[in-house]
């Protein structure tokens, strides 16, 4: 009952960031369609950090990376053209999925991301700042990034080529991928393991969630560059890339080497981030 209370509570939350979002998206005088969104996603945002300091819980902010997308796409569809239909349905598989994956791993407003709890241990008396700027806007400005192409691919009017479908196939390869990593991940937990996975998708790479999240925010680029081609408009899927590698990885990895001690092996016989045969594996097949 507890989880389902506080489930119910952060629905309650996000409705109203997304009212403030609404309004904010109504009100605002700015004609330009991309940056009137961006602004009521700003605003959304605001709103999930104000309610994150309340409840001293910055998860809170969690599911807006996967909820936020859903919404906004919607925005810039004016009619059902095949290059419409393979976005939303591309977005809304990856955004609904990974929403669910929160629900399933989420415990309660009592327990909060270990990744901000060490955050808040090291930045002392900036935490404030580091909450809003680090936990909460950059994330929400790389999510406004990575939705660029999404946009400009529906706002062309284009109907989708052969190029979209390949696109389109790629994102969803990119869910499949992100799902069976989860779902391998979280029967491992099950069992309450100490060493590392190392069976299924974490044979291959030591990070397959985050190189099928990095995927699909590329199939997604692909699929605005069939009808649209914009180089510039790969910075959204290369600024996430630049997050995964130098942030989000790093972390991790120093978390799973303090906390078991066949990890370093694991280190030096996985890919880190593209799926990859073991090294050891490479060596028995040359030999």
């Amino acid at each position: 009952m507890k989880k389902t209370n506080h489930l119910m509570l952060i629905a309650v939350i996000y409705m109203l960031a997304f009212g403030v979002a609404y309004l904010s998206f109504v009100w605002i005088p700015i004609e330009n369609l991309i940056a009137r969104v961006i602004v009521a996603d700003l605003m959304a945002t605001v709103v999930i950090f104000i309610a994150s300091t309340l409840f001293k819980n910055s998860s809170i902010y969690d599911p807006y990376w996967s909820v936020a997308p859903m919404i906004m796409i919607l925005v810039f569809i004016d009619s059902l053209n095949t290059l419409n239909v393979f976005v939303v349905l591309a977005i809304w598989t990856w955004g609904l999925r990974l929403t669910l994956n929160w629900v399933y791993t989420f415990k309660s407003l009592h327990h909060q991301d270990w990744r901000y709890d060490h955050y808040k241990t090291q930045s002392g008396s900036w935490w404030p700042l580091v909450n809003f700027f680090g936990i909460h806007l950059m994330p929400t400005i790389v999510v406004i990034t990575v939705m660029i192409p999404a946009f400009l691919a529906v706002q062309s009017g284009q109907e989708a080529t052969p190029l979209t479908f390949v696109g389109f196939l790629i994102a969803l390869v990119a869910v499949v991928i992100q799902y069976r990593a989860d779902h391998q991940m979280h029967q491992h937990q099950k069992q309450q393991q100490r060493h590392t996975l190392k069976d299924g998708l974490w044979r291959l790479s030591r990070h397959p969630n985050y190189f099928a999240e990095i995927l699909f925010w590329f199939a997604i680029f692909i699929m605005m560059m069939s009808v649209y081609p914009l180089w510039l408009a790969m910075l959204g899927p290369l600024i996430n890339l630049t997050m995964f590698v130098i942030i989000s990885i790093p972390l991790m990895e120093k978390r799973q080497k303090a906390r078991k001690s066949d990890y370093a092996s694991y280190q030096e016989s996985t890919s880190m981030l593209i799926p990859w045969p073991p090294k050891q594996a490479q060596k028995t097949r040359e030999a």
